[in-house]
């Protein structure tokens, strides 16, 4: 039978359709997912579809094709302007997969290796004693301690002042200690990040927005992407980021000029060609794709689900390759699921959208069938006073953090750090996706109570129950006085007011301290552990701010 060329046209043409749609011919151009597919997506976005609300920008690419974009609510309240294809959003950390891109770039090139020491190429960083690597920042061993929070602590928090890498650098050059023993945890750090970024300008001699133009994003077509290396830029068809304020909104953009742990402005669609890249190497060959996706391992050969600037996890049984980013209102949420060839982009210019639980909403339409839904945990009866007997405040010891066990205002429900679980035995307890595993455990004689909390692929962490702390008024007065902390330059004086413990510190900072456990009090989101000289008498505290561990003040 012989096809003439009008007929192979056709005949092409109804393949295509039936496959799921049109080869992307250039940014914000789809060709459709079925319209019953399509008008599922919308049920799920249908809170954003408004014109009074700023909202989301949705892409979907299936074995490399894009068959759907989709866009909803408003860039631009002010101005009345939609969300479209072509909206530019910031990434937040999705960004760190371009920066391990270009560092890996280099390695490739010959320029370095990643098991360099970092000093060899940023000198400003002090020596620890153990030399901390490149690898080590790719995937968040090294335990540096992390940029946001020790300027947040020092007055200078993000959303209230401008910060550059210069910034960041002399702060890294004041630090005095590390979190952890470089390998030995895993601990999400944005610092080494924007370090990673002085290391590709320092290497290639360009700055990290001009390297990925002329490595990545030029070669891959991502024409509307950049690094924000000057916040005060006017960006063509960008959105605005709010978050909820009253019954509206209020804006809520990042003035930073930090970049290389985020700061990468984009689209949907220049995300979807980036994926693609991944799934089918051009730029970097396989074997930039295949170090991006290898898991990184700890000193003992624990393997953590963090590779290089991407998280390789499984969702419902299949593997999934992410990562979440947020900064000031801007979320976004970029995964591929390989062995379904499926790409799912998810941007939004508002702090409430929650992009990783929408894109997996949009993961649950296109592989249905292919998901295995978690088993949901079968309940056993707890006695109520063995509920009561692990009720309390704990410590995890390593850290100084504290969390609660706590039963619900009826008694039913028992909830850890603020989440519901699940008694499937007397002494062990699960998330309602089983992702979650608490187990309690009481020692010999008079030792605590001991809860291991295992969450995912991450290591167990270890709580311990503490005594109840409630200091009278006049006990306060043991904690107060002038306290400074060298590492970074900041005085913080702490004093009793109206029977409560208050602290404050440049500029026009303030702050309540709870009591939490003994010595310990909360402040702010943090746990600021007092210390004692020989004779028992206050001498300092050590502050925890989850990505910080251990900072020291001293009293004067």
């Amino acid at each position: 039978m012989t096809i003439r060329p009008k007929d192979r046209t056709v005949v092409l043409l109804a393949l295509i359709l039936a496959l799921g749609g049109l080869p992307r011919a250039a940014a914000g151009q789809a060709a459709g997912a079925a319209p019953a597919v399509q008008a599922k997506v919308d049920k799920v976005f249908e809170p954003w579809n408004r014109s009074d609300a700023p909202g989301c920008a949705v892409g979907v690419a299936v074995d490399g094709r894009t068959v759907l974009i989709r866009t909803y609510g408003m860039a631009d309240l002010e101005a009345g302007l939609k969300i479209t294809p072509d909206t530019v959003f910031e990434s937040g950390s999705v960004a760190k997969q371009f920066t391990a891109a270009a560092v890996n770039l280099l390695a490739l090139d010959g320029r370095l290796s990643l098991d360099d020491p970092v000093r060899r190429y940023v000198p400003e960083l002090p020596d620890f004693g153990t030399p901390l690597l490149i690898r080590h920042f790719l995937n968040h061993t090294s335990g540096l301690r992390s940029q946001w929070a020790l300027l947040s602590l020092a007055g200078r928090p993000t959303g209230w002042a401008v910060h550059t890498v210069d910034e960041i650098l002399e702060l890294v050059e004041g630090m005095k200690e590390l979190n952890f023993r470089p390998g030995d945890e895993f601990l999400y750090n944005n610092t080494g990040y924007t370090l990673l970024g002085v290391i590709v300008r320092r290497v290639s001699g360009k700055g990290l927005n001009e390297f990925c133009q002329e490595r990545l994003f030029g070669p891959l077509g991502m024409t509307r992407t950049e690094w924000r290396e000057d916040f005060r830029k006017v960006v063509p068809n960008r959105a605005t980021a709010y978050g909820p304020r009253g019954g509206g909104f209020a804006a809520n953009m990042p003035f930073t000029n930090v970049i290389g742990n985020g700061g990468l402005l984009t689209t949907v669609g220049d995300l979807l060609l980036w994926n693609e890249n991944l799934d089918n190497p051009r730029v970097g060959g396989t074997a930039l794709a295949d170090a991006l996706q290898t898991r990184g391992r700890l000193n003992d050969g624990f393997e953590i689900e963090y590779a290089q600037g991407l998280v390789v996890t499984e969702y419902k049984g299949v593997r999934e390759v992410s990562h979440g980013g947020s900064t000031a209102g801007y979320q976004t949420f970029v995964a591929r699921f390989p062995d379904h060839r499926l790409s799912i982009v998810v941007l939004s210019n508002v702090t409430t959208s929650g992009p990783a639980r929408l894109a997996h909403a949009l993961a649950d339409i296109f592989l249905e069938g292919k998901l295995k839904e978690p088993a949901r945990p079968v309940p056993v009866p707890v006695s109520a006073a063995a509920l009561k007997a692990i009720t309390g405040v704990y410590r995890e010891p390593l850290t100084d953090a504290s969390t609660r066990v706590d039963l619900d205002k009826d008694g039913n429900l028992f909830r850890v750090g603020g989440q519901a679980v699940t008694a499937v035995a007397e002494n062990v307890f699960v998330s309602a996706d089983g992702s979650r595993k608490i187990v309690f455990e009481r020692g010999p004689g008079s030792s605590p109570v001991r809860m291991t909390e295992t969450e995912g692929r991450a290591k167990p962490r270890l709580w311990e129950m503490t005594p109840a702390f409630a200091p009278k008024p006049e006990e306060l007065a043991a904690y107060t006085g002038t306290f400074s902390c060298e590492e970074i330059d900041t005085t913080y004086t702490l004093y009793v007011e109206d029977g409560n413990l208050k602290l404050r510190f440049r500029p026009a900072q303030r702050g309540d301290l709870f009591p939490v456990y003994p010595d310990a009090f909360q402040a702010r989101g943090n746990i600021f552990r007092f210390t004692r000289d020989a004779a028992g008498a206050v001498d300092g505290f050590r502050v925890y701010a989850g990505r910080v561990r251990h900072l020291r003040f001293l009293k004067l």
